[in-house]
């Protein structure tokens, strides 16, 4: 046999090796997106006619960013507490209102993101409009940001009342001047809300659901809110009139991960 020949046969038995090697190699899989339990449903499976706008999809937030977890523009919920909405709404409804939700479950991502944020103390790009008054160093002090939220156990909704027919609202434009969110209404953020006294996720005390300061129209607005959910089984949190808890909760020790997005919750039914 010539050298040259001896040498094909070597080369070819080397590749040979090797590729059995490969083949053998366990193949390197990626880590399955976590997935909502049975519980969870999307809330316009329940309650079609909430308004939705879901607002950490996009930069009109504290952060000034879309927010980690938030794949899509949607109200997740636990099944009890979403038809409990279904039912404040359709009271409301005939009293010429419906319900808009800000943000309803909340990965521990999304909390994580919040955390990072408020410890980059040179990032204040949208302090104008959410916390104007407050120092960014005392925000986990204050009690504004938390490392963890009773968003993610999921029956926790942010939430407020729109007067019908619903005024179209425009989108934000990142960059554009902002107004601060205890501004009167006239002045802050356009909304179609009714009057709250503040905008959503205002870091102000002004936003203390029976602070003593707002006007009696503004108070009549939050206790409509108020009176309405807590007839079925929410309870709301002082410091904010836009966030309020189903009791009692499905998992009130359990914090969810998994994505806000139509594939967690597919093929999902309350009830």
């Amino acid at each position: 046999m010539t050298r040259l020949g001896s040498a094909f046969r070597a080369l070819t038995a080397a590749a040979a090796a090797l590729l059995a090697v490969t083949s053998a190699a366990p193949a390197v899989q990626a880590t399955p997106e976590p997935k909502a339990p049975r519980e969870f449903v999307a809330l316009r499976t329940v309650a079609p006619t909430i308004i939705q706008e879901m607002r950490y999809t996009t930069d009109h937030n504290f952060v000034g960013e879309p927010v980690d977890g938030y794949r899509q523009p949607l109200c997740i919920l636990t099944g009890p507490a979403a038809e409990a909405l279904g039912r404040a709404q359709s009271r409301l409804l005939r009293q010429g209102y419906s319900l808009k939700v800000y943000d309803c479950y909340r990965p521990q991502r999304a909390v994580d993101h919040f955390v990072r944020w408020a410890k980059d103390l040179d990032d204040e790009a949208m302090k104008q409009e959410f916390y104007p008054l407050v120092d960014k160093s005392r925000l986990f002090a204050d009690g504004y940001i938390a490392e963890r939220s009773g968003h993610s156990r999921g029956s926790t909704v942010d939430l407020t009342i729109v007067k019908l027919p619903a005024a179209p609202t425009r989108s934000y434009v990142p960059g554009e001047p902002l107004t601060a969110c205890y501004a009167p209404q006239s002045e802050r953020f356009p909304d179609n809300s009714v009057d709250m006294g503040t905008g959503y996720d205002c870091f102000d005390t002004l936003s203390h659901t029976d602070d003593p300061r707002i006007t009696e129209a503004q108070r009549a607005n939050r206790r409509l809110l108020k009176d309405t959910l807590a007839a079925q089984g929410f309870v709301n949190l002082p410091e904010e009139w836009w966030h309020f808890t189903y009791k009692p909760e499905p998992f009130p020790d359990t914090y969810f991960d998994f994505p806000v997005a139509r594939r967690s919750v597919a093929g999902h039914r309350a009830g």
